[in-house]
């Protein structure tokens, strides 16, 4: 009798949703789908053609000179460990990039630098007092190497098409190599803080404005709203400064000195934005104390107008006790015009009350 052959087993449903042939595994989205521009760099000339960045890098050993250039945007586990097969990323740098919420720093894993930076973008509102948010983070993460560099970009904001546009519409930056793009990301980063600092300045001039105007009333709520958005951008770009005091100073950097010279233009912006913040922080701790001042002196003023009127109205609540005790033998009780007397009593007493405590601006 013939041997039938046997089919092959029949995953469950759960595996062919998933697509896996081992019902451990997991799918792996394609790497491709992370990367938003990979490009060849020649002498600071962009390759024509497209590259997946396997190809991209096999491309530069195969012409010995020249770097690649990779941007992700929020790759996942298995899309960042493609990426660092190829150009021998260390793990925990893989790590870092997939997790995000790093603070600014800068690592050397052998031949590679890991700087992480983080982005800020100002969220256009009307007016603080209906503001939620005015300020929203992100992170940009850079690896760079001896002919690879790689950034990866998590948020919606701060895109890095613009500074690649614009490196690659200059050759003679570009070709100094991928320092010279760890310099250009840095530089946008930095100059997106000068931006949404300007852009707060704003925020805090109108709310010193409102502060400080005779009649109006500012909660202080709204003053605190703006002050923690300011301590959020400040841990946002204060760690930056030693990173970058490093990518200028450190000995054995492996940057170009054509390209620490950029650095430091850099540092120096960084170090105006810090400045700014430090001078937003302060100025926002004394709005605080001019607020919660102006309210104590508006509970004065309201307790004196309260202590008036209380004074006024016990002038006829005390003649009116007095009278109200029901002896037989009273002063004027009998009397044809005690009524229009005592009347006439307490109507004095309060005019006389009144003018006393306008006078006084108490009314």
């Amino acid at each position: 009798m013939p041997s039938v052959p046997s089919l092959p087993r029949r995953g469950s449903d759960k595996d062919q949703r998933n697509g896996d042939k081992d019902p451990g595994s997991r799918i792996r989205i394609p790497t491709a789908r992370a990367i938003v521009d990979c490009g060849v760099y020649v002498d600071g000339t962009r390759l024509p053609g497209k590259y997946t960045h396997q190809a991209a890098m096999a491309e530069v050993r195969k012409q010995g000179q020249g770097f690649v250039w990779v941007g992700l945007l929020a790759p996942d586990e298995g899309q960042m460990e493609s990426v660092a097969e190829t150009f021998g990323l260390h793990e925990l740098m893989v790590e870092d990039a997939v997790h995000a919420h790093q603070r600014p720093k800068l690592e050397r894993y052998d031949d590679v630098l890991f700087l992480v930076l983080r982005t800020v973008n100002y969220v256009p509102h009307e007016s603080v007092a209906t503001a939620s948010e005015i300020v929203e983070t992100g992170e940009i993460m850079v690896f760079v190497g001896v002919n690879f560099v790689i950034t990866v970009r998590h948020g919606d904001h701060s895109p890095l098409s613009n500074v690649r546009h614009a490196l690659e519409a200059n050759r003679e930056r570009l070709a100094l190599g991928p320092y010279a793009v760890l310099h250009a990301v840095a530089d946008h980063v930095v100059d997106t803080y000068l931006e949404v600092t300007q852009a707060i300045e704003e925020d805090v001039d109108s709310m010193e404005e409102a502060v400080f105007s005779p009649r109006s009333t500012v909660a202080v709520e709204h003053i605190y709203l703006l002050k923690r958005e300011i301590v959020e951008l400040r841990k946002s770009v204060n760690p930056l400064s030693n990173p970058l005091l490093r990518l200028t100073r450190s000995p054995g950097n492996p940057v170009p000195k054509e390209i620490r010279r950029y650095f430091r233009d850099v540092l120096d912006h960084h170090t105006t934005v810090a400045e700014r913040i430090a001078e937003y922080d302060e100025v926002l701790s004394s709005l605080v104390d001019a607020a919660l001042a102006k309210v104590a002196v508006q509970q004065n003023t309201d307790m004196r107008k309260i202590s008036a009127w209380v004074a006024i109205a016990a002038v006829p609540t005390m003649i009116a006790g007095i009278y109200g005790m029901n002896f037989d033998n009273m002063p004027e009780l009998h009397w044809q015009y005690g009524y229009h007397g005592v009347v006439f009593v307490i109507a004095s007493v309060a005019v006389g009350l009144f003018v006393t405590f306008r006078r006084n601006n108490w009314l």
